[in-house]
């Protein structure tokens, strides 16, 4: 994209990450993992599927989806669902009782100087992102690229330091939201031609030419893309896992401006007027709606 883009070329500037939908073989034990690991109540149900989150606003959609596969390693999909909770103490809670829950399911840990998280795994093997955002002005920026690093972020230790009881009591009451999405996909380019050439993010840092890492209004990330385990991989057949990206924009006029953009490239979609719902080209299904 050029630097010449206008902002009806662009994703609006304050557009949120909506609810992810999981497609999922055993519905009791990721329901299970879902509330008591990470402490979301269930706020909805729709055709035997279950909305779960905190304090009303559903993060994970779990649809039943019996006698699908678990994707191999390295097929596209779900990289993580990162969820973003509001102070470190909020995000220490539900680190201790992921981890107590299952301590397997624990995959590491980071600091990566505009954020602290920490990486799960659900029992089909969706990975997870737990994290806290520093403010933004403590985030460095070269050019148009935020300055990221993977850290070390030693668990026990933040948990001493941050970890309290009221913190643990207190944790389904406290707010969450699904902070971005990070994609498996076949290859960087391929990636960057479409979130961002035709989507309209804006590319705030890239890894090696193996990760790609996008946003609206520079926020640090909202998707990012990686071929670390699946580079060459080619469109996803239909298997447990991700089922749906949702990217909540404040107006039609920004559904209806994306959907110009995809009829240009010549990528087919669905438009209702409040929502449009397109595969991205390893054919993982993202809707964007109106908020």
């Amino acid at each position: 994209m050029s630097a010449e883009a206008t902002s009806q070329d662009l994703l609006p500037a304050d557009l949120a990450m909506g609810t992810v939908m999981l497609k999922v073989g055993n519905m009791k034990v990721m329901t299970d993992y879902y509330q008591r690991a990470l402490g979301l109540e269930v706020v909805a149900e729709q055709d035997g599927g279950l909305y779960l989150g905190r304090l009303g606003t559903p993060l994970v959609h779990l649809a039943p989806s019996p006698g699908l596969a678990i994707p191999a390693r390295g097929e596209a999909g779900l990289f993580h669902t990162a969820l973003l909770f509001e102070d470190q103490a909020s995000l220490a809670a539900t680190v201790a009782t992921a981890a107590q829950f299952e301590p397997r399911s624990f995959t590491g840990s980071a600091d990566h100087l505009v954020s602290e998280a920490f990486y799960f795994t659900d029992p089909e093997g969706n990975g997870i992102e737990l994290y806290w955002d520093r403010p933004r002005s403590n985030w460095s920026w070269n050019g148009t690229d935020v300055v990221m690093d993977s850290l070390a972020l030693p668990p026990q230790r933040y948990l001493e330091q941050h970890l309290t009881e009221e913190s643990l009591q207190r944790q389904r009451h406290t707010t969450a939201g699904v902070g971005h999405v990070h994609l498996q996909v076949g290859d960087v380019q391929t990636a960057r031609d479409f979130y961002v050439g035709t989507l309209g993010f804006e590319k705030t840092a890239g890894w090696h030419g193996q990760a790609l890492f996008v946003s609206a209004g520079r926020y640090h990330h909202h998707m990012a893309m990686n071929v670390w385990n699946s580079r060459g991989a080619g469109p996803r057949k239909d298997t447990l896992g991700l089922g749906e990206v949702l990217i909540e924009v404040p107006s039609g006029d920004d559904v209806g401006a994306l959907a110009d953009r995809l009829k240009v490239a010549g990528i087919s979609s669905h438009h209702t007027g409040a929502e449009l719902r397109f595969e991205d080209p390893w054919r993982n299904r993202i809707r964007v709606a109106v908020r």
